[in-house]
């Protein structure tokens, strides 16, 4: 019985990482098109959502979305979240509607076929250089100013399997201070059970998701920054005991 357990996932992460590259293939033209010019890329989002949808069903994962509020389309916000599997991309593509940027590592652009995309529409950052971190301001302070979001996950990283949250950094909460945009943390409540990075693990299921009301930043000043970072991750590290 053990051995068909692994032989699953064996072919469990195969087959992830076809569902991956298929659409990017088929979808192949419209993608490159897309990214052509900056102005376009909400059109590059919508089929990025689609990308993250047909994941997400050809995993075996039905997604629940609560919502406390809902982002207004038009309006830019930072989105942040718990970070625990490789599909947590694909849920915050599915659970926002508004077109919005990724900031992540930079290691991911050298997946094939992915990481092609991933470099020319995400803001790359390599934690370990004070200047790549500085020059993710410049470039999300671009982003916000053509309406989009920003969406981070603020734990820097992925956590140790038994760390149920770890601490945040305040990148993301210095940047929604700087810019007056209000803060909305999300809850991710089953990616880790689902698909987390430990290769023998996971399956089809449910995965949970709640949208907390937004944190506003109007009148914060930088000093702020540590408060706002504390009362987000406070928020989510709730919701995730309750989630059980």
């Amino acid at each position: 019985m053990r051995v068909f357990k692994y032989l699953f996932w064996i072919l469990y992460r195969i087959w992830f990482y076809v569902l991956v590259a298929l659409p990017i293939v088929l979808l192949f033209p419209l993608l490159l098109l897309s990214i052509l010019k900056e102005k376009w890329y909400p059109f590059f989002f919508k089929l990025a959502r689609i990308w993250a949808k047909f994941i997400l069903i050809g995993m075996g994962f039905y997604f629940k979305i609560e919502r406390e509020q809902t982002p207004e389309y038009g309006k830019s916000y930072m989105l942040i979240a718990n970070h625990t599997s490789m599909a947590d991309i694909m849920l915050m593509l599915v659970t926002v509607s508004n077109p919005f940027v990724f900031v992540g590592k930079k290691e991911l652009a050298n997946i094939p076929l992915f990481g092609f995309f991933y470099k020319r529409t995400c803001i790359l950052v390599d934690r370990n250089s004070a200047k790549s971190r500085q020059a993710v301001f410049l470039r999300a302070q671009r982003r916000l100013k053509s309406g989009l979001s920003i969406c981070i996950f603020p734990e820097g990283g992925v956590p140790e399997e038994d760390i149920l949250l770890d601490d945040f950094k305040d990148g993301a909460f210095r940047l929604a201070i700087n810019h007056d945009i209000p803060v909305v943390p999300i809850t991710f409540a089953d990616n880790k059970k689902r698909f987390s990075y430990t290769f023998f693990s996971g399956g089809p299921g449910i995965m949970r998701v709640k949208i907390h009301s937004f944190l506003p930043t109007e009148h914060l000043q930088v000093e702020h920054t540590k408060t706002l970072n504390e009362t987000s991750r406070s928020i989510i590290l709730n919701q995730l005991k309750n989630f059980g």
